[in-house]
C-alpha cells in the first residue's frame, strides 16, 4: 500500500511539472516565436490573473449561452489542473493485485461473513437486547409486487448492505428477481442439492468439543436427512476446509472448499442447488431465537456476495456470472420465510466478496443461528429451513 501511495505522489509531481512546461509551450506556439516571448508570457499571466481574481469582469465578455457554473469550474480546473488529475486517477486506479493484496482480500472474504449481529453490526458493537431478539415477530411489511418494485422500500425492509459494498435498482429489481424460476427438475434421477460447510468447525453453546454431530456439520446432516425425506435427493459434503496443520485457519477456506466442491458438482451433473451452511458470530449477549410450532428455533440469515467493492467497483478476480440468480434465490427464500414463518429470518446481508456463490446459479449461503444458540434450536431451525426450501424449489 505504501508503494502505491509513493507511486501516486511521484506521478502527481511529474504531472505538475509537465503541466507547467506544457503551458509555456502552448503560449509560445500560440503567439509565435518572434523574440517577444517574454512579453507574450507576461501578457498571458496577466490574463490568467484577471480570470482568477476578477472572474466577474471576465464573465461579461463571455458568449451569452455559456453557463456560469461550468465556466467557473473550467477556469478553476484550468488554473489548478493537478486537482483534476489527482481526482481522476484516484478514482480510476484499481487496487494493486499483487500477491500480498490478493491474499488479504481472500482472507477478509474467509472471515468476515459471520462477524455481524442480527442488525448487521460488527460483533462487539451495540446490538439488540436478548429479550428483543427472542420476541416473536408478526410480519408487518407489505410483500405485494407493487411495494417490492420500489427499490428504497425493498432495500430498507429486506436487506442490510455492508459499508464495503453497494447495490442499485438495476440489481434489486423485483420483477427480474421474482421472475427467475428457482424450481428444480425432480423428475430425473440423481442428487439435486449439495450441502457443504466452508467453516466446518463452528459450534454452539452446548456443543461437545470435537464432536461433529453437535457442530454445524451435524446440523447439516439433519438438513440433508430432512430434504431426502421430502423426496429431494441431497448429498452432504463433510470436508474440512478451515483446519491447516491441525490449527483453525480460515485464510484460504473458500479456496480450499471450492477445490473440493467443484469436482463433486462436476461428477454429479444433476445437482442444481448448492448450500454453504454456516453459523453466525454475535455478541455474547445476543440470542437469535424465536418460537415456531411451539419450539425454540434459531433465526437464520441469507447472505449474498456481490463481488463489488464500494472503493474499487467490480472485483474482477472474484468474478461471479450468477450474481442475479443468487439474489433471486435469496429474495425468494426471504419472502417465503416471511410468509410461512414470520420472525424466522433476519434481513438478507449483502457484502463485497464472492463466497463461492459462483458454483451454481442456485447457490445459497445460510447463516443459521450463532454461537449462543443451542444444538436443539439449530436442529429446529433446519426443519423450518427444509420446509421453506421445498416451497421455493418444488412448490
Amino acid at each position: 500500500m505504501n508503494r502505491f501511495i509513493n507511486t501516486n505522489i511521484r506521478q502527481t509531481g511529474t504531472a505538475a511539472a509537465a503541466v507547467l512546461i506544457a503551458a509555456c509551450v502552448i503560449i509560445i506556439s500560440a503567439e509565435g516565436f518572434d523574440g517577444n516571448w517574454r512579453y507574450h508570457f507576461q501578457n498571458q499571466l496577466l490574463t490568467w490573473a484577471e480570470e482568477m481574481y476578477m472572474p466577474g469582469l471576465v464573465w461579461v465578455d463571455q458568449p451569452p449561452d455559456n453557463n456560469v457554473q461550468e465556466w467557473v469550474r473550467d477556469k478553476t480546473l484550468a488554473w489548478l489542473p493537478i486537482i483534476k488529475y489527482t481526482e481522476d486517477h484516484a478514482a480510476a486506479d484499481p487496487s494493486i493485485e499483487d500477491e500480498e493484496t490478493l491474499a488479504k482480500i481472500l482472507e477478509a472474504q474467509a472471515n468476515d461473513e459471520n462477524a455481524v449481529d442480527e442488525n448487521g453490526n460488527l460483533v462487539g458493537e451495540p446490538d439488540e437486547s436478548e429479550e428483543a431478539a427472542q420476541a416473536p415477530v408478526t410480519p408487518t411489511v407489505d410483500m405485494s409486487i407493487e411495494k417490492l418494485r420500489d427499490f428504497d422500500y425493498l432495500l430498507s425492509n429486506f436487506y442490510t448492505v455492508d459499508s464495503s459494498t453497494m447495490i442499485g435498482p438495476e440489481q434489486l429489481n423485483a420483477d427480474d428477481l421474482l421472475g427467475r424460476s428457482m424450481k428444480i427438475d425432480n423428475t430425473t434421477g440423481g442428487p439435486k442439492i449439495l450441502i457443504f460447510h466452508t467453516h466446518s468447525q463452528e459450534e454452539f453453546v452446548d456443543s461437545t468439543p470435537g464432536d461433529p454431530a453437535t457442530s454445524i456439520v451435524g446440523v447439516g446432516d439433519y438438513l440433508t436427512q430432512l430434504l431426502n425425506e421430502k423426496g429431494i435427493e441431497t448429498i452432504h459434503d463433510t470436508g474440512v476446509y478451515d483446519i491447516i496443520n491441525g490449527q483453525l485457519d480460515r485464510s484460504n477456506a473458500y479456496e480450499n472448499a471450492e477445490a473440493s466442491v467443484r469436482p463433486i458438482i462436476e461428477a454429479n451433473p444433476t445437482l442444481e442447488v448448492a448450500i454453504d451452511l454456516h453459523r453466525d458470530g454475535v455478541a455474547e449477549g445476543t440470542h437469535l431465537v424465536t418460537e415456531i410450532n411451539g419450539k425454540p428455533t434459531a433465526k437464520i440469515m441469507y447472505f449474498n456476495g456481490l463481488s463489488r467493492s464500494r472503493t474499487n467497483g467490480d472485483i474482477d478476480y472474484l468474478y461471479n456470472p450468477y450474481i442475479q440468480d443468487n439474489l433471486a434465490f435469496s429474495l425468494q427464500m426471504q419472502l417465503a420465510s416471511e410468509s410461512l414463518y414470520p420472525g424466522f429470518v433476519r434481513h438478507i446481508y449483502l457484502r463485497a466478496y464472492r463466497y463461492n456463490l459462483h458454483l451454481l446459479p442456485k447457490s445459497l449461503l445460510v447463516e443459521a443461528g450463532a454461537q449462543t444458540n443451542t444444538v436443539e434450536e439449530m436442529m429446529n431451525a433446519m426443519e423450518v429451513l427444509a420446509d421453506t426450501l421445498y416451497h421455493v424449489i418444488m412448490g
